[in-house]
């Protein structure tokens, strides 16, 4: 059942569920982190309105910066304005930027230990039509491995906007992994919210006899799942980790020596991502049998978002028949 101690949407089953871009709850995170604190600055590539940096550079043009289609310089200008004291938000296509711009986080934001919120939008392959060479599904990777970078991916528009204002208020670099299309709101504005701590969104009554660790709009189809097997007397624990890095080390050894056997749910590569950073932290101290829903080392292609997520063994049917093998 729902964890009705998070005040979570009861109505996240129903056919007509709200459905709100993840990149919206951003652009309106960022207006308030920013009517907050007049050292919050904006730039971004040339893709203003479709990351939904618009909203902010409307109400603040004075503190907004077009730098063009170049998202290497993007993240440079970011950092020379963080070492005289803002708080920049960069944002693009996930794909552009971490993508294109690695080297210039790497060395001007995290090996300086820069303030920089370098948001990643368009990502996974729910960006559909735009197909393979647009898909980001190796950011969570190459952001994850850099010292002093946290990493986020919240599940909704909601938890989006909440992200969004917890990041003007930290000192590190960080990533903001967003999508493109409409997904289901699980979460409401009573929803507790914090860096770095995972939450239990759906538990059984005792043990659980498997749990899901989901991050990102996918946290949606990890609940269906759980609600369809529980159904059938299969008891499933849920795990929203919203924040990959830094690991919430605490839940996730909990949620292990409970079931020992984890599913790991994400709209990335399985290599390097989510399910691997739990893996690695597993493997030292309590290893568990795990099993990983994502892109099984494979390039995106073009088609429908609901589709792909299908085609890539991402959706219900998927993660249902992770969760019955890993319990033979």
């Amino acid at each position: 059942m729902l964890n009705s101690n998070l005040k979570l949407n009861t109505k996240m089953f129903d056919q007509d569920v709200e459905q709100v871009p993840t990149r919206k709850g951003f652009g309106e995170g960022l207006l308030a982190a920013g009517e907050a604190d007049k050292n919050v600055v904006a730039l971004c590539a040339d893709l203003t309105g479709s990351t939904m940096m618009n909203i902010f550079a409307e109400k603040f043009p004075e503190r907004f910066v077009q730098v063009g289609i170049s998202e290497q310089n993007l993240v440079t200008v970011a950092a020379g304005m963080a070492a005289m004291g803002k708080v920049p938000f960069t944002s693009s296509y996930a794909m552009f930027s971490p993508g294109r711009s690695w080297e210039q986080i790497r060395t001007t934001c995290c090996y300086n230990n820069s303030k920089v919120v370098i948001v990643g939008s368009h990502a996974g392959v729910s960006v559909g039509p735009d197909g393979g060479t647009h898909q980001a599904i190796e950011d969570i990777a190459i952001t994850r491995v850099l010292p002093n970078m946290t990493v986020i991916y919240p599940c909704d528009a909601i938890e989006a906007k909440k992200a969004t204002i917890a990041c003007a208020k930290t000192k590190e670099p960080t990533y903001l992994r967003l999508a493109r299309e409409k997904t289901p709101i699980m979460t409401t504005l009573d929803t507790p919210f914090e860096i770095g701590k995972a939450q239990t969104v759906f538990a059984p009554e005792g043990n659980a006899d498997v749990g899901i660790v989901a991050c990102g709009p996918l946290l949606h189809n990890a609940i269906k799942t759980a609600k369809d097997l529980e159904e059938k007397g299969i008891k499933v624990k849920v795990l929203n980790l919203a924040t990959i890095k830094p690991l919430d080390e605490e839940a996730i050894l909990a949620l292990a020596k409970e079931t020992n056997k984890i599913v790991t749910v994400e709209e990335h590569q399985v290599a390097g991502g989510m399910g691997s950073a739990i893996a690695e932290y597993l493997a030292k101290v309590y290893p568990t049998k795990m099993a990983f829903i994502g892109v099984q080392d494979l390039f995106g292609q073009s088609g429908r978002p609901e589709e792909l997520i299908e085609h890539y063994g991402m959706g219900v049917k998927g993660i249902t028949k992770a969760v019955e093998e890993i319990i033979k």
